[in-house]
């Protein structure tokens, strides 16, 4: 039989399939690189605010708990933003005549509200309400990260499926005392698992529901 293919033939065929499992292979890396990247998740991203707010003065410095300004995170689906009066208490009296703070007092004499930039945005498709993870012992830092340490505020977690997925199917050790909700610096004990299931069981958390697809979409 005449031959068809040169000897060098299996050696070009082992090279192309070789080639081309690692081109496939590094591409499958990249896109889900890229999927996860701060691009596509908008994480650590500083979006341009009128005033550039310092949650690591007002929070962590100062001290102020993240209810005195988010005063709906308790009661409604929206953590809310603060009136101008909010910010207003403070500041007819120090840092009267800052340069910064103009659009404070523009928007105190206009009684108009002070237009922010969202930073932590959800999906229209994703239902989701800050006064139920509260009440079942979410903590703030859990989803928003140690925003008390930034001086201009980003998204610290990609508030992806996975990321919301992955706490519903265990959310023990995520779970924390009601004095701890606002607490950044809070560490979960070495029997935090024991302690969440505690606090679940207290809280009525149907445990085995929490993966339901409407749970979160609606």
């Amino acid at each position: 039989m005449v031959q068809i293919f040169s000897p060098v033939a299996d050696t070009w065929l082992r090279l192309f399939l070789i080639g081309g499992l690692s081109l496939a292979s590094g591409g499958t890396v990249a896109v889900v690189g890229f999927a996860r990247s701060a691009y596509m998740t908008d994480t650590e991203i500083r979006p341009h605010q009128p005033v550039p707010f310092s949650h690591r003065h007002h929070a962590g410095e100062l001290g102020i708990d993240c209810r005195y300004c988010h005063s709906n995170v308790e009661a409604g689906p929206q953590a809310g933003l603060p009136p101008t009066e909010t910010c207003m208490t403070c500041h007819s009296e120090i840092w009267t005549d800052a340069k910064m703070l103009e659009p404070v007092r523009r928007s105190l004499a206009d009684d108009t509200q002070i237009r922010w930039t969202r930073v932590a945005k959800l999906p229209d498709y994703v239902f989701f309400r800050h006064d139920i993870h509260i009440a079942k012992g979410v903590g703030c830092e859990t989803c928003h990260g140690r925003i008390d340490q930034m001086a201009l505020t980003y998204r610290a977690k990609a508030f992806t499926m996975e990321f919301c997925v992955d706490c519903h199917r265990d959310p023990a050790p995520h779970l924390r005392p009601p004095d701890r909700i606002t607490d950044m610096a809070w560490k979960p004990p070495s029997d935090a698992r024991v302690k969440g299931e505690a606090i679940a069981a207290h809280e009525g958390l149907r445990l085995g529901e929490l993966t339901h697809c409407y749970v979160c979409h609606r």
